[in-house]
């Protein structure tokens, strides 16, 4: 079973398949590796492609100690695996959970990617909503830990945000219930009280985004609500972003609708790829509604 170490010992799984410019893959928190096998199948004709499991997602280590979960442990545990595995810079793509640690390595490691793709984010981010989340993390954490994630995945996976996707695949949707409900029960609560509660909101970092450059792609399902004014949000503060929002979609956009994802997807990277990725015109930033200045 191939793992990595990281600087503060843990135990990473991943799984690699294909060859060329290398992906790294990184899950939400109801998903693990197994959520991106729609992508790894896909991009593995092209691309060298690595999903791994996070910490407290079996078979990765299951660190006993709250500590061990932070968003900082999570952004330093993709940098860990770009360096382990020798692949910089590397595409990232990120859903949720997953696509927060992405937009925390473009801010803290930005050498080691190359892009960026940020799927279904900002959760908790909005100001308005901070104590909310809050209250529900410790109500939903404190029922895992009770009654285990047997149970619980049944009541997690049934999220507003997650219903189209039965709706539109229920087999798929069925697939993805029965693999959050294997979940680790210490892992799933503490990764739910370290990295979820504690990360900071999106908003706070506004300084960081305005200086990143790194080509992003920021993606939301328009039935994904907690994550449509975060991602408007993110396109209008980093300049080298593009936005996707998709039809009729909801948090787990990436199995979903995986055809539509992996082209979106696909096409970002071809243009970043060619060098044809640039910075948004600061002229569009102007303020006006209708006219603009004339060409010189």
């Amino acid at each position: 079973m191939p793992t990595i170490t990281t600087d503060d010992g843990v135990e990473l799984f991943y799984e690699e398949a294909g060859s060329g410019t290398p992906i790294v893959f990184v899950h939400e928190y109801a998903g693990d590796a197994r959520s991106w096998e729609p992508q790894l199948r896909f991009f593995a004709r092209r691309y060298r492609c690595i999903a791994f499991n996070a910490r407290g997602y079996p078979p990765s280590q299951v660190p006993t100690e709250q500590a061990k979960y932070s968003q900082d442990r999570a952004t330093d545990d993709i940098a860990a695996v770009i360096k382990a595995l020798d692949l910089a810079p590397a595409h990232v793509v990120g859903l949720s959970m997953g696509a927060f640690a992405a937009l925390h390595l473009g801010l803290r490691h930005p050498h080691l990617a190359r892009s960026l793709t940020a799927a279904g984010v900002g959760y908790g981010a909005q100001a308005g909503k901070r104590d909310q989340f809050r209250a529900e993390i410790d109500a939903t954490a404190a029922r895992i830990a009770a009654e285990g994630m047997a149970n619980m995945g049944k009541v997690y996976g049934r999220g507003p945000t997650r219903l189209v996707f039965e709706e539109k695949d229920a087999r798929g949707y069925a697939e993805f219930l029965s693999q959050l409900c294997e979940h680790d029960t210490a892992g799933a609560a503490l990764t739910m009280r370290g990295v979820q509660r504690e990360r900071p909101s999106l908003f706070d970092l506004e300084t960081g985004f305005r200086k990143m450059k790194l080509p992003t792609l920021i993606i939301a399902g328009d039935e994904d609500d907690p994550t449509l004014e975060p991602s408007l949000y993110l396109k209008r503060v980093i300049s080298t972003s593009a936005l996707l929002v998709m039809p009729r979609c909801g948090h787990t956009m990436n199995i979903e609708d995986p055809d539509a994802f992996n082209r979106a997807v696909l096409d970002f990277l071809t243009w970043v790829d060619a060098g044809r990725w640039w910075e948004r015109n600061p002229e569009t930033l102007s303020g006006a509604i209708i006219a603009g200045k004339a060409k010189s």
